[in-house]
């Protein structure tokens, strides 16, 4: 038996914001914008090369706005991705990585680095690097 997760839920207060957000800032391609009678709205996006991807909406879960936290992107090159992040606006944390019970700037060993950002909601998304090995 398969398991996947295809789809993260994400609540937000203001689509459009969020679909300029995670479409036009983080360059997400947008799978499909769908308007509801009732006046809901759900938007999906996935990431490049990732399998799950993310519904953008206001009335398809019962978490507030901004509540979803530590779901984590992983990418080849934690430097690479902030410093993606920074050159379109986004306020990202340098990286870092956990020793000692306590984050430090930094890589860290293999599955050890980090980058952490939020979007316009305060939804707080983590970027991790995978080692290259583990291909």
């Amino acid at each position: 038996m398969t398991w996947k997760i295809e789809t993260i839920p994400v609540p937000v207060a203001d689509i459009d914001r969020a679909l300029a957000f995670y479409g036009d800032t983080l360059g997400f391609p947008v799978d499909l914008d769908l308007r509801f009678p009732d006046g809901s709205r759900t938007v999906q996006i996935t990431p490049p090369g990732s399998g799950c991807s993310i519904h953008l909406n206001s009335a398809l879960t019962r978490c507030p706005a901004g509540s979803l936290e530590g779901v984590q992107i992983v990418v080849d090159d934690v430097a690479a991705a902030r410093q993606y992040l920074l050159d379109r606006g986004v306020q990202a944390s340098p990286v870092r990585h956990y020793a000692d019970g306590e984050w430090r700037d930094g890589h860290g060993g293999r599955w050890n680095a980090f980058v952490f950002f939020d979007d316009p909601d305060g939804n707080s998304w983590v970027l991790q690097e995978r080692p290259a090995e583990s291909d």
